[in-house]
Parts: C-alpha cells; sequence; structure tokens
C-alpha cells in the first residue's frame, strides 16, 4: 500500500477545531458557486487535506482513549482506556 504523501505544514499545525473549521468555510465557498474554476479546484484540493488532517486527529484521539482488550476465546476487541 503507498504511503500517503505528507500533509502542508500549515495544515499540520492546525489543531482538529480550526481545521474543521475552515473545512467547513471552503464547503459553503464551494456549494455558492461563486468562485471561478481554478479557484474552485484549489479549494477543493485544499478541502481534501484539511479532511485527512481532521480524519488522523480523530484517529489519534481514538486511540488515546481505547485499547485493545483479548478476551478468552481469543477475539480482539475494544474498551475504554483507563487514563487515570
Amino acid at each position: 500500500m503507498a504511503k500517503e504523501p505528507s500533509l502542508p505544514k500549515d495544515i499540520a499545525a492546525l489543531s482538529f477545531e480550526d481545521a474543521l473549521k475552515e473545512l467547513e468555510g471552503i464547503v459553503q465557498q464551494l456549494e455558492r458557486g461563486q468562485v471561478k474554476l481554478d479557484e474552485a479546484i484549489q479549494a477543493y484540493e485544499r478541502g481534501a487535506l484539511l479532511k485527512r488532517h481532521c480524519e488522523q486527529k480523530l484517529a489519534e484521539a481514538k486511540m488515546k482513549v481505547e485499547k485493545i482488550v483479548f478476551s478468552a476465546d481469543g477475539s480482539v476487541g475494544t474498551q475504554p482506556a483507563d487514563l487515570g
């Protein structure tokens, strides 16, 4: 499986909330349809990168609050992590 290219530094530095806010703004801008084609393509590409960044942040958060557990029957599952 090919490794995805790294995110631009300005996107990688964003918090989840800031990235999501910018992504929502891009979606609204594209939905209005009042941008030139080249600008729409650039906005879409940035939006895709922001989406990927948000997904990565969510996956990281999920891993922090869940841990992998093995049941007596050998099945694998998750349970909330002991953070205290």
